[in-house]
């Protein structure tokens, strides 16, 4: 198993023999070679640790994509491979969830990275964010900026008559979005139809697709955390909710409508039929 952290990546090892994990998720890494360049990252052991060879294979894997492993989690049994391996060992994982991984699986949190004030922007430059963060962190920055505030500036003088700016509303599209097309709307956004790879979405509400979703969406677009995206079929090429991104994890899952939304400081996916109208 595979996920993004506050602190970077974490390579999950549990339930399944770890010759077979480390080429599952070299399979995945080779779907996207450049997405977790400049990454730093940990493995977390839950059980005995692999042989030397084995784990010697896949650091050298991890790092042909650009990613660095600086330590491993795990019993008093890892603290001997870490060693052998000039790793960190870094003790007991710091999280429960490494018992409950096919729990964590079945509500299919997704990835999930900070992204630059650029990034932000309401043109969703997807490629142009990866690349900025993982800049960012090559040179020990942090992946958001700090805003830098200048002097307050005087109030404008008010005119005797201001008219009123329209309210957010709702853009309905009724149609297929194919490959290289764009919606935006300040507000929410509903599509009655199929989004293509290659169509991008991009709201500051809401976004709900009543067909497949497969293209990129950016729900939140001016940080509103609260932002969902629904769709009867939610398989998107990339997913934002207000600053944070996901990418999907490639498993296959049933067609069913599905919700999307922030949770814990990152993306979770959940069916629909599940939670309802629960979310807040």
């Amino acid at each position: 198993m595979l996920r993004g952290t506050a602190a970077g990546l974490e390579f999950v090892f549990a339930g399944s023999p770890f010759d077979e994990a480390c080429a599952e998720m070299e399979r995945r890494l080779a779907e996207r070679p450049d997405f977790y360049r400049g990454s730093q990252a940990t493995a977390i052991f839950n059980g005995e640790p692999p042989e030397d060879s084995a784990l010697a294979r896949f650091l050298e894997t991890v790092s042909g994509f650009g990613i660095v492993v600086r330590g491993l989690y795990g019993g008093e049994a890892v603290a001997p491979v870490a060693e052998r391996h000039a790793l960190a060992y870094l003790g007991e994982p710091p999280r429960p969830t490494v018992a409950n991984i096919e729990r964590k699986r079945a509500a299919r949190a997704f990835k999930t990275v900070e992204l630059t004030e650029k990034a932000r922007s309401l043109e969703a430059d997807f490629a142009g964010a990866r690349a900025d963060i993982a800049n960012r962190r090559a040179r020990g920055e942090a992946s958001v900026p700090k805003p830098v505030f200048g002097p307050p500036s005087p109030p404008p003088a008010v005119p005797a008559a201001v008219p009123a700016l329209p309210a957010p509303g709702t853009l309905y599209h009724r149609g297929t979005l194919r490959g290289g097309q764009v919606l935006q709307q300040l507000g929410s956004l509903v599509v009655v139809g199929d989004v293509n790879p290659g169509a991008e979405l991009v709201a500051t509400g809401d976004i709900v697709v009543f067909g497949a979703l497969r293209g990129t969406a950016h729900a939140g677009a001016q940080g509103d955390p609260a932002a969902r995206v629904f769709a009867l079929e939610l398989a998107p090429t990339q997913l934002r909710i207000a600053t944070l991104i996901a990418s999907d994890d490639g498993a296959r899952r049933r067609r069913e409508p599905e919700v999307a939304f922030v949770e814990d400081g990152r993306i979770t996916l959940a069916p629909f039929a599940q939670i309802g109208g629960n979310i807040s």
